[in-house]
């Protein structure tokens, strides 16, 4: 099975290179990754004996049916996570557990409970690093993931013009995601037009779009889990002089960022080709975001591509690009498609126009 081979590849890290004889698995993302299914509560890997999944009722016969490869536990209502947990750990004999993140309140209970037989050490980056690298299958599910995307973008041209709502725009471009087989969005949809498409997270209302409304679409299908991520900007009617120099501009940011991209590249350096475009004519203070983010099971994962970021590509990872101008009172324009990290070019997952004109 594929997520235990991801367990496997965790114990090679955890226990044969960093020294830990156990894993706590906490995070819902983290616990979707291992365990191939939602629902469980956290996963206990020792580096000797079976992996368990505790979980509630709710969820106890799901996991039993999707969870193959675990020991399944049920945990009672009135039963403390903790508690339980700290008893496994000192049967399992673990004196060094990794743990991938806890609040403050477990964490101190769990170190209570276990009375310093055993030590424990924050290791999320430890998962992270199996993550933001995707394998074939997971490439496989956000390919589909992208081309769902893709075809609602296509509703969106097809439908964009004087007089239709923001939310009529999302809810036919949901619509259409979903009847191609999509399992949901992957984060709220973003149709902004007017002066509220220079608002990068500008959400989507019941404000009528007008004529010559700049309208920024940011939408994202999931399909088993995994996520895509695309922007378009549109124009509802005949586009100005203005708006097709700064859509121009931001399209060649959005080109060459991604022609950059390519294993060992500097995060930081591409974000660079991109806003050195967009400075060069005096736009600069206008790309208020870095250039993107990596993508998977969440829509924000590592690698980060900004200009701070301390990241190297590297080849299986899943980034964004989306420069963006957003200028208020005039209106905001992005381009932004998911993009894999290959040996020689990067594969764009999402696929669709390059233009402000919409279809009607």
């Amino acid at each position: 099975m594929i997520t235990l081979k991801k367990i496997e590849a965790l114990k090679q890290i955890t226990f044969k290179e960093k020294g830990f004889d156990g894993f706590l698995i906490v995070n819902e993302a983290n616990l979707l990754y291992f365990t191939g299914f939602p629902g469980a509560t956290c996963l206990l890997i020792p580096k000797n004996g079976e992996n368990a999944i505790y979980v509630y009722s709710v969820n106890y016969e799901q996991a039993k049916a999707e969870g193959k490869g675990f020991q399944v536990e049920l945990m009672k209502r009135d039963e403390n996570l903790m508690e339980k947990i700290a008893t496994q750990v000192k049967a399992f004999k673990i004196k060094k557990l990794a743990v991938d993140m806890l609040n403050y309140e477990n964490y101190r209970h769990l170190v209570k409970k276990l009375r310093g037989e055993t030590k424990l050490k924050m290791q999320g980056k430890l998962v992270w690093e199996l993550r933001k690298v995707k394998d074939e299958k997971e490439l496989e599910l956000m390919r589909k993931a992208g081309e769902l995307t893709s075809k609602g973008m296509k509703v969106a041209y097809e439908m964009i013009g004087p007089g239709i709502k923001e939310y009529e725009v999302a809810g036919e471009i949901e619509y259409a995601m979903r009847k191609c087989g999509c399992w949901g969005t992957a984060f709220e949809t973003i149709v902004a037009s007017g002066a509220r498409s220079a608002y990068p997270h500008g959400g989507c209302i019941d404000k009528k779009i007008r004529e010559g409304d700049l309208v920024v679409v940011d939408i994202g299908a999931t399909y088993q889990y995994y996520r895509s991520d695309m922007t378009r900007t549109l124009v509802a009617g005949k586009p100005s002089e203005k708006q097709k120099k700064i859509y121009e501009i931001v399209r060649l940011a959005q080109e060459k960022a991604f022609q950059a991209v390519k294993p060992e590249a500097k995060a930081r350096d591409i974000d660079a080709v991109a806003r050195k475009i967009i400075e060069d004519v005096e736009y600069g203070e206008y790309f208020v975001h870095g250039l993107g983010h990596g993508v998977g099971l969440e829509i924000h994962e590592p690698p980060t591509l900004n200009q701070e970021s301390k990241d190297k590509l590297m080849i299986g990872n899943v980034v964004t690009i989306e420069p963006g101008i957003y200028i208020v009172g005039f209106g905001g324009i992005r381009i932004e498609d998911t993009v894999l990290v290959q040996k020689r070019k990067g594969e764009k997952f999402t696929k669709g126009p390059y233009t402000l004109e919409a279809e009607k």
